[in-house]
């Protein structure tokens, strides 16, 4: 074990931890989990520089099995339930104001997008059960279990093409492509789902069915939320899930915005190159987010663990860190006219 190249990640905590900080202070703290992911890391992120080294082999090959690197992502599970059970007790056992209210379902979604939903697609691309099983527990708080589903056996098929509905198209603007990608990746979840039914030959309610599986949970998750704490409590809940859904979007939005595969002289798609994903090296989305940011690597390897996801010199840097970029994608004439040139350079190359 390197503690430096280890502990670092441990940075993924400060969102769950400004999240406990904001229900428990509430008043003007309610809002700090936003403001620290969304106004202190950007302005931090302008300050350090990126950081494009790779670890030499032997580096790689020591962190690859370091079991270390796996525990620091299969503990937030238990983190994630506690800061929502702490969140749910607070609406409903604590006088709040409104604007007490907004400021914690603002923290407690930026805590399920951020590291709820990120962590989970770290873990759903490993092929163990149980790290799948934890996956699926942590897209539970966000009511977005079928994430799982169009992700692996879609978005990385599809991506950077027409048919995948989490590829941002050029002049796309986020908001439009928030209806596009929710309804669209819950269709081809669905349609994933009853082609591999039909394929084994297996009915619609068989346990092979996940996606009625995951339904299932969700409303089950529902009713146990409003019979252990109460109906403001789901109230409550339901706006920070879906918190949590529009970041992950927002990240699906920035990470192949306006970026297309060409077709092949059979009318198949190239395979999946660097120049098909939008990269960034800032040392503190980096390790928050557990380098999702070097997705152009996780794209060309999925099974590919985060501690050892390499910079390619092949693949498009954005401007910005990840938190920065979320937020100039809110402005979209502005996001278009900062992206769009570096769009045509590639295509020019």
């Amino acid at each position: 074990m390197q503690p430096s190249k280890v502990f670092k990640y441990l940075a993924g905590y400060s969102i769950p931890l400004t999240a406990f900080l904001s229900i428990y202070l509430h008043g003007a703290y309610s809002f700090l989990t936003p403001v620290f992911a969304f106004g202190f890391l950007p302005f931090i992120e302008l300050i350090i520089p990126v950081n494009k080294k790779n670890l030499t082999a032997v580096e790689e090959e020591l962190a690859k099995n370091d079991k270390i690197y796996d525990w620091i992502l299969y503990l937030h599970v238990p983190v994630q339930y506690g800061i929502l059970s702490y969140f749910l007790y607070t609406i409903t056992n604590v006088q709040l104001a409104g604007y007490e209210i907004a400021g914690l379902i603002l923290s407690m979604g930026t805590c399920c997008g951020v590291i709820g939903i990120n962590v989970a697609h770290e873990l759903g691309h490993r092929k163990a059960k149980s790290a799948q099983f934890l996956a699926k527990m942590l897209l539970l708080t966000s009511l977005y279990m079928h994430f799982i589903i169009e992700h692996n056996k879609g978005h990385h098929k599809n991506v950077s093409t027409e048919g995948d509905p989490s590829s941002a198209r050029l002049n796309e603007p986020l908001y439009l492509f928030y209806f596009r990608t929710i309804f669209g990746t819950m269709r081809s979840a669905w349609e994933i789902q009853l082609r591999e039914l039909h394929q084994d030959k297996k009915s619609f309610f068989s346990w092979q069915n996940e996606m009625f599986i995951f339904q299932f949970v969700q409303i089950l998750f529902l009713i146990l939320i409003y019979f252990i704490f109460s109906l403001k409590a789901l109230i409550c809940f339901i706006p920070a899930a879906f918190v949590g859904i529009l970041l992950l979007e927002a990240v699906n939005y920035i990470e192949h915005y306006g970026l297309r595969r060409n077709k092949t002289a059979n009318n198949m798609y190239e395979r999946v190159q660097p120049w098909h994903s939008w990269n960034s090296d800032h040392v503190i989305g980096r390790v928050v987010l557990y380098e999702l940011t070097r997705h152009s690597d996780h794209h060309y390897s999925a099974s590919r663990k985060y501690q050892i996801l390499r910079h390619s010199d092949e693949a498009p840097q954005l401007p910005a860190g990840y938190p920065a970029m979320i937020l100039l994608a809110l402005i979209p004439p502005v996001y278009f006219k900062i992206m769009n040139p570096m769009i045509a350079k590639i295509q020019h190359k």
